[in-house]
């Protein structure tokens, strides 16, 4: 039988990551996990590809965070099949320079394994953040 994650699990891990939950995120993420963010890197630093479970925790708790508060994170359409997840989001946030709020939607595409996300590919609506972090 082939690997299906749940809503359950998808609802779970999209919680503790709008929370930076260390300890759930720490549990939900594979030892091997892939992320990537689609973006510029010139202007988000955090753009690119990290791999690895430390790696990746580090991006989401402390990385990212010291460049920007979040304030919200909004599911708006949610699409699971298999071990899939396809996810567009609108994330609200504010500049720890400047303290200039953006608010820019967020695609994700997930794969998890064994009810742990081992790849993600998040797609910003790069020129809209850009436009709004300039």
């Amino acid at each position: 039988m082939t690997y299906e994650v749940s809503r359950a699990v998808v609802n779970t891990f999209y919680k503790a990551y709008a929370a930076r939950d260390v300890q759930k995120l720490d549990a939900m993420l594979h030892d091997d996990v892939v992320w990537t963010i689609s973006g510029p890197v010139e202007v988000l630093s955090y753009c690119g590809i990290h791999c690895g479970r430390a790696t990746v925790l580090d991006l989401i708790v402390r990385v990212v965070p010291s460049m920007f508060s979040i304030i919200s994170y909004v599911p708006e359409a949610m699409l699971v099949e298999g071990d899939r997840l396809a996810m567009l989001n609108r994330r609200s946030a504010r500049s720890k320079t400047d303290g200039k709020v953006i608010s820019y939607r967020v695609a994700n595409f997930m794969r998890f394994c064994d009810d742990k996300v081992i790849e993600n590919l998040s797609l910003l609506d790069s020129f809209d953040a850009v436009e709004q972090v300039l």
